[in-house]
């Protein structure tokens, strides 16, 4: 029998697209033979699925789900070939189910994720073939995000029929906080914050100090010519402006400009007596690329 070795499985995975394991089972069911490994995934439906996964996907959703207690929820993106499929309800029910199965699961990665099974004892990539054969398209889990937090609430919102999806997680110290009417609609308004705002960051100390130096070096190239104190007065000001709009706590309020977001977490803690932390918060922009901005969208 020819030795199943990582080149072979790779060959059979490019050719079929089908995961590592099922290429490397297929071929030791064939003796090592990858013409016979390619037609036991074909038969098994697993070929057929993964040539799907070669085309491209881009549409689709994203969608949350946060667990009744509001300590646990997930983000996530979805990704479909065609927006006609996105509407399907074989496509929305499954992005419903999958979702509220990815928030149960302890996986952290999507490569984790699909090689473990939700609460019907199906692998997650599995379901996703399923899925796949059933509407004759592409299905891509792109992304998750999962938040778990012990006091305070995980809080998401999401925009324009899930092409903006934002979750939140906001602490406090007393749990009689999180059931306060007064607490719940501040952390709903932070959430339209960012899906509306899209600071990159929290805080300050959260951007990347390599970020922060090309700034500055853009800044000062800006006002080259100009006495050395006051080419630091003029990039320190266009610095503060960067800030408010990439930190979050520096943002000006979209219902109420006349404050910024940290002046309204103060007021909410005198208000409520509590200390109250936004800690961390992402934002999906349905089929943008690594590092892209996503289109400006208002709430």
């Amino acid at each position: 029998m020819a030795e199943i070795n990582p080149a072979i499985v790779k060959s059979l995975r490019e050719k079929t697209n089908a995961g590592m394991m099922d290429c490397k089972r297929a071929l030791t069911e064939a003796g090592g033979d990858i013409e016979k490994a390619e037609a036991i995934l074909r038969t098994k439906g697993i070929a057929s699925a993964g040539k799907k996964a070669s085309r491209h996907a881009k549409e689709g959703a994203v969608v949350s789900f946060i667990q009744p207690s509001g300590k646990v929820g997930v983000l996530v993106e979805i990704n479909c070939e065609t927006d006609f499929v996105a509407k399907n309800e074989i496509f929305t029910k499954f992005v419903k189910e999958i979702t509220e199965e990815i928030a149960a699961s302890k996986a952290d990665t999507v490569d984790a994720l699909l090689e473990v099974s939700g609460s019907t004892g199906v692998l997650f990539k599995d379901a996703i073939a399923t899925t796949i054969a059933a509407l004759g398209e592409n299905i891509v889990i792109r992304r998750f995000a999962r938040f778990q937090v012990n006091g305070g609430l995980v809080a998401s919102y999401i925009h324009l029929q899930g092409k903006v999806g934002v979750l939140a997680e906001i602490t406090c110290e007393n749990e009689a906080t999180t059931k306060s009417e007064s607490f719940r609609e501040f952390v709903k308004d932070i959430t339209l914050q960012i899906a509306a705002a899209h600071p990159t960051v929290v805080n300050r100390d959260q951007v990347d100090a390599a970020l922060v130096a090309s700034e500055r070096e853009i800044y000062k190239a800006q006002v080259q010519g100009k006495p050395e104190n006051i080419v630091e007065k003029i990039v320190d000001g266009k610095m503060d402006k960067f800030y408010s709009t990439a930190c979050l706590l520096e943002q000006a309020c979209i219902k109420n400009p006349d404050i910024t977001v940290k002046e309204l977490v103060a007021t909410k803690e005198k208000e409520l007596s509590d200390k109250i932390v936004i800690t961390r918060f992402v934002r999906y922009a349905l089929g943008e690329e690594s590092g892209e901005a996503p289109p400006e969208e208002a709430v």
